[in-house]
């Protein structure tokens, strides 16, 4: 599978606003997009005018880059997001927070998406006492992920639960850290998710 391997911090200049790609250092004065705003390149102090078209694209690489998927991904995440009941955009985004990936990420046992990706991928946690490795399985209402006995001593786990008070935790999620366990209270909702996100614009820009 395709990834990403140059500088994160270019994304977040890309897209013009801070997509927390690097964990705890993006909380920091150390930020790459703090120190320099701009777009990447040798044209990047001039930001033009962008067209309907432009606006569409660059909020759904926002989106996409953010939660860490490749386009085929995220394309297939957004047409089921299409079939489902209610409004595309709203499903599309409740059904990347529903990710478990995102929920190690969201509960604190990783610093960053890709960080959580990895530790899911190599076996490390277990979804209602079974192990998953499967970064994009979709959690219940109700589920419990745990990180198995044998990875609580990983150094980068426990400076991420150090961490994760500052960037707080969503009131839908639990965490009990002394058994390192985090409950699913409830399904999040769009409220939870944020307001930085125009999702119609990533319906429209599909719907092309």
């Amino acid at each position: 599978m395709a990834r990403y391997t140059a500088a994160v911090c270019r994304i977040c200049r890309r897209e013009n606003t801070k997509l927390f790609l690097k964990g705890d250092r993006c909380l920091a004065s150390k930020c790459a997009y703090e120190r320099r705003p701009s777009l990447p390149g040798q044209t990047g102090s001039r930001r033009g005018k962008l067209s309907e078209y432009g606006l569409q694209l660059r909020e759904k690489q926002k989106v996409k880059r953010s939660y860490g998927l490749m386009e085929k991904q995220f394309r297939s995440t957004f047409e089921r997001a299409e079939r489902q009941k209610g409004i595309t955009g709203v499903n599309l985004l409740l059904l990347l927070e529903r990710r478990l990936d995102n929920i190690v990420y969201r509960l604190g046992f990783a610093s960053s998406r890709s960080q959580a990706r990895q530790l899911v991928c190599h076996g490390h946690f277990l979804v209602n006492g079974r192990k998953v490795d499967i970064p994009s399985y979709l959690i219940e209402g109700g589920d419990s992920v745990t990180l198995r006995e044998k990875s609580r001593k990983i150094a980068f786990v426990q400076d991420a639960l150090d961490t994760v008070v500052r960037r707080g935790l969503p009131n839908w999620l639990d965490l009990d850290r002394g058994a390192f366990t985090g409950k699913v209270k409830d399904l999040p909702t769009r409220e939870d998710v944020g307001g930085t996100i125009t999702e119609q614009l990533i319906v429209e820009f599909y719907s092309k």
